[in-house]
């Protein structure tokens, strides 16, 4: 049995007037090209809200958004053994993350990955199905499960 934790994080799903899920495509995995929603870190003292507020504006650069729900429960993945010592020094075995929905109420132009660390070369918006097929796997049980939370929002 492993020793190592999970990582605290808020996982973001932002939705547009179309239904459609905003996806980026990460920087740090060039070989495979998966995408994903916005996620990250809980620093120490910090609540999931302002960790949320925080990351959009360094993944996505914008507010002009509206917090529509969350989910109640913290959901969790596993890492794959072999990327468990190529990340956060190998600290953690996976993360525990709270989820939130959020509707964007700007305009495409105002997005911007060109952000101070860049975490995406990329982004679109998707339907949920293309989404689910686009990521990486490791993470598609726990979309899943998001999905399934935020469904009567997401239809």
């Amino acid at each position: 049995m492993s020793n190592k934790i999970y990582r605290e994080c808020v996982g973001i799903t932002v939705f547009n007037s179309f239904g459609h899920i905003w996806i980026g495509k990460r920087t740090d995995i060039t070989e495979t090209g998966e995408w994903q929603m916005p996620q990250g870190g809980i620093n120490q003292g910090e609540s999931p809200i302002n960790a949320l507020k925080r990351e959009l504006v360094e993944e996505i650069g914008t507010r002009n958004l509206r917090v529509i729900d969350q989910v109640d429960r913290w959901l969790y993945y596993d890492l794959p053994k072999d990327v468990i010592p190529k990340i956060w020094s190998g600290r953690f075995k996976g993360q525990k993350q709270k989820w939130f929905i959020l509707r964007f109420i700007g305009e495409d132009r105002e997005i911007n990955i060109k952000t101070k660390k860049p975490e995406f070369g990329a982004w679109r918006w998707m339907n949920k199905n293309k989404l689910l097929k686009s990521i990486v796997s490791f993470k598609r049980e726990l979309y899943k499960n998001i999905f399934q939370e935020f469904d009567s929002i997401l239809n």
